[in-house]
């Protein structure tokens, strides 16, 4: 460790409460990597556990006067390595921000960045209140996490990704100021909107510290249709005919790969020979829902669905959510994964589900979809063995066509887990030259010296014309 590293990690320990501050290797360990498994991931000088604004201020100001970068980390949950480690860096975990305080009269929670996004939702239910975002990481995920990558889920279809529920914040810049934006109030409409542009900001322009977050009246028990198809072609039929005339709660998508992968894991009689299976739900008022699936299971039948049943039983239907929920964890047990997270509109959700599948077959590497259907939202993941090089080198030439075939259909590289570092090469691609200056201009902006989780988003070796 150089004299300037020892100096520096001496302020952090002195400014810090005893504990705060981790420098054992073997601890640090597990903070190197997120869910992501980069294989580039760094070791990090510090980790560096805080527990309020001030204490991430004091770490911000220390950093930035060593021209140390900063890596903030929430759960450590990012699919597309958001909060990797990078050698030499701090490590700014988040996870012991956990306060969370619910105002029922303006239906309002005021949460730190390290909460999990099932608590959150705990607490709203207390108060007979929702928080509507459910990544399918929700039980384990971080709010701050969430609203750094504008985290969606299953519910999105209707009612919309993080961002249209943040309503105020409190961030830590690059130069140590803190800085709150917003607050409890529905309309606000007074100056640029920073909550947007640090919402999906993936901890590269600020360190968010505090969220004030709009809730909903609770949920309504909800009815649950599955149906299976034996082409991907009638199942992509069946959701446009859907969305043209509706928007239910649910509207989820897993393909055979996926579908046998979770009956590997739970055996709860999924139909195996399926090419597709879809799970609505329907949270209308009582009568109306029962009218609305009634729909869905007349279109279904229309477009030649091999099974379709549905039940107003909530344990039942949450059996079906829950499968849809594990078919990643599940499919990663089939070896290891390359995930995705590309979007398309609508109209060409068929185009981009079936081009995955062909070049699964081209590439002959294995490609579970699963998809947020109702909003063309896909989770292609590319499963190869570790072990066998060629099998990996197809793989990963397969994760790059695919990104290829969702921006030619319209579409977008990320649509809710971020760019992170993984997805970063693709970028420049889909934003093109003008837009992506812009990107660099903002980030310059916020972060002159380029010390809020470089690499991340942008590549900071490109520099503006």
């Amino acid at each position: 460790m150089a004299a300037t590293d020892t100096s520096l990690t001496d302020a952090l320990v002195a400014a810090l409460p005893e504990g705060s501050v981790i420098l054992n290797p073997d601890s640090m360990h597990e903070y190197r990597w997120d869910r992501a498994n980069d294989p580039n991931a760094g070791t990090p000088l510090a980790v560096v556990r805080v527990t309020s604004t001030e204490q991430v201020q004091a770490v911000v100001r220390l950093a930035a006067a060593a021209g140390v970068p900063i890596v903030p980390r929430g759960a450590g949950s990012s699919l597309s390595g958001g909060s990797t480690a990078i050698d030499g860096c701090i490590v700014l975990s988040l996870d012991r921000m956990r306060e969370i305080t619910v105002d029922p009269v303006t239906r309002t929670v005021v949460t730190q960045p390290g909460a999990f996004n099932a608590e959150v939702k705990a607490a709203a239910a207390e108060h007979g209140l929702w928080y509507p975002p459910d990544p399918a990481s929700f039980q384990f995920c971080s709010i701050g996490g969430n609203v750094a990558t504008n985290a969606g889920g299953l519910c999105c279809v209707k009612y919309g990704v993080t961002t249209d529920y943040v309503l105020g914040m409190t961030v830590v810049l690059a130069d140590g100021r803190a800085v709150t934006l917003g607050g409890p109030k529905i309309k606000d409409v007074a100056g640029y909107s920073l909550m947007k542009l640090f919402t999906g900001s993936e901890g590269t322009l600020c360190i968010i510290t505090e969220i004030v977050l709009r809730l909903v009246p609770a949920q309504r028990p909800p009815t649950t249709l599955v149906a299976t198809f034996a082409t991907l072609e009638d199942a992509m039929a069946t959701v446009l005919a859907i969305t043209k005339t509706m928007r239910p709660s649910m509207l989820e998508f897993m393909d055979r790969v996926s579908i046998n992968a979770v009956e590997d894991v739970t055996r709860m009689g999924l139909d195996r020979s399926a090419a597709a299976m879809l799970v609505v739900q329907s949270d209308e008022p009582a009568g109306h829902a029962g009218v609305e699936i009634a729909e869905v299971e007349a279109l279904c039948a229309m477009h030649k669905a091999t099974e379709c049943f549905f039940t107003e039983d909530p344990d039942e239907g949450e059996a079906f959510v829950t499968a849809r929920r594990i078919a990643i964890p599940s499919v990663e047990k089939l070896g290891t994964v390359l995930m995705e997270d590309v979007g398309v509109p609508l109209p060409r959700l068929g185009d981009l589900v079936v081009g995955i599948e062909k070049i699964a077959q081209n590439r002959d590497v294995i490609i579970a979809v699963i998809a947020h259907a109702g909003d063309g939202n896909t989770h292609p993941l590319l499963v190869f063995n570790p072990n066998d090089p060629a099998q990996q080198a197809r793989a990963e030439i397969a994760y790059g066509e695919v990104m290829d075939l969702a921006v030619s259909l319209g579409g977008t590289i990320t649509g809710e887990h971020g760019v992170g570092r993984l997805k970063r090469a693709w970028l420049p691609g889909y934003l093109g030259p003008d837009v992506l200056e812009l990107n660099h201009r903002i980030k310059t902006a916020f972060d002159p010296a380029g010390i809020l989780n470089p690499g991340v988003v942008l590549d900071p070796a490109w520099s503006a014309k």
